[in-house]
């Protein structure tokens, strides 16, 4: 009877246009929601393009070095440069490691580094890693780079 008495006075049609439209709405709040973590995600990709690999790697906590630039000696090529870039965490990496300790200047503490890495690359050549190759001289650079020579 209740069925009947909406239908003839057009109130069951005035109750689905209402049901229509709140599904209409709830969808396009769905809908506005979803494109703006579309937006968002957009925005966060596009800045981190612009990040260098160190700033990610800083960003995300982990341990980062990287090869900048190597030059040889034309005169001698026992003698070259190695210019290298690290991170902080790099650095807290290897104190862990053993090479360094607090208080010791970061240049130092990857220069550690960096001659036992020579080192064993000579050995696992075959070579004497105490022979005659030149010296390394380190040279602080800014933004916590070093150039090692």
């Amino acid at each position: 009877m209740k069925n009947f008495f909406k239908r003839l006075i057009g109130l069951d049609k005035i109750e689905k246009t209402i049901a229509d439209a709140e599904i209409k709405m709830k969808e396009a709040v769905e809908n506005t929601a979803k494109a703006q973590r579309e937006a968002e995600k957009a925005r966060q990709d596009a800045e981190q393009a612009k990040l260098t690999p160190k700033e990610i790697a800083s960003k995300k906590g982990e341990p980062w070095v990287a090869v900048l630039d190597t030059k040889v000696n034309k005169d001698n090529v026992r003698n070259g440069f190695f210019e290298l870039d690290w991170n902080e965490e790099f650095v807290v990496e290897l104190k862990k490691a053993g090479y360094g300790f607090d208080g010791d200047p970061d240049e130092e503490i990857v220069d550690r580094w960096f001659r036992d890495l020579a080192r064993n690359m000579l050995v696992e050549g075959g070579l004497d890693p105490n022979r005659g190759a030149g010296f390394i001289n380190v040279t602080k650079l800014a933004n916590g780079k070093a150039q090692l020579e």
